[in-house]
């Protein structure tokens, strides 16, 4: 479980393609705080570190994971979102956030405003329902608050601290970016669909 709140920004420093899977080697202040089996948010995507380092940690994504999120897009250079796993009694800020991609978005706009940037994404049309008014999404592994819903489309917007301190700044139109819809929308509406 994580918050979307960005920890750190890290680097892709190696993609190495394996049998059906991709090894990441991703560079991060706090790697060698990490152990094996520890999960890390990876620009949204909850990831098993398989072989911690002193400044660089290693990852694997399988398949199913490379097709459903940006993975199977990263190459070395790329900088990448991270956060570790939230710990049993630390305070939670952000939202609930699993690391569970629900899809692939596209940035239709990015918009500068006085004192924000409003980011604009579309989305498959049926996802409208998992997007509320004032309720959280998860864009990159960035907890942000659904500021407009439209079909097909949801827009954010970033204060200049989460601007600066995350990998949204580099988003441009066309950008492709993971989507997690808010856990308690998807409880409820499960819920409801019994």
């Amino acid at each position: 479980m994580f918050t979307g709140l960005v920890e750190a920004v890290g680097k892709v420093e190696r993609v190495e393609p394996r049998a059906g899977s991709r090894r990441l080697l991703i560079a991060a202040g706090f790697a060698s705080e990490l152990n094996p089996g520890d999960s890390v948010a990876v620009s949204g995507c909850c990831l098993t570190v398989v072989e911690p380092g002193n400044a660089a940690f290693a990852v694997e994504a399988v398949a199913a994971t490379l097709e459903q999120t940006t993975l199977g897009r990263f190459r070395p250079g790329q900088r990448v979102n991270l956060e570790r796993a939230l710990q049993a009694g630390a305070r939670f800020g952000g939202h609930f956030v699993q690391g569970h991609v629900d899809e692939t978005g596209k940035v239709r706009r990015v918009t500068r405003h006085a004192g924000y940037h409003e980011l604009a994404v579309e989305v498959k049309r049926e996802s409208a329902g998992w997007l509320v008014p004032k309720g959280s999404v998860g864009v990159d592994g960035v907890s942000l608050t659904v500021a407009r819903t439209r079909p097909g489309e949801f827009s954010v917007n970033v204060i200049p601290h989460t601007w600066e301190d995350t990998t949204l700044r580099e988003l441009r139109p066309g950008s492709l970016v993971n989507v997690e819809f808010d856990l308690l929308v998807k409880a409820v509406r499960a819920g409801n669909d019994k």
